[in-house]
């Protein structure tokens, strides 16, 4: 519940983590068997960080 001031305060780097995580859940519910390494990567978007 956000203070009566209405000053709601939002951390940037937890809702990026948190909708990556959401991604990441909706990949393994989808996919038929575990999800490689590389899959994981791919969903987390890795090689996007690292300039690939």
């Amino acid at each position: 519940m956000a203070p009566v001031g209405g000053t709601a305060v939002q951390d940037h780097v937890a809702l990026a983590e948190i909708e990556l995580c959401g991604e990441l859940i909706i990949a393994a519910s989808a996919a038929e068997d575990r999800l490689s390494l590389e899959s994981i990567d791919e969903v987390l978007r890795v090689a996007e960080e690292r300039g690939n």
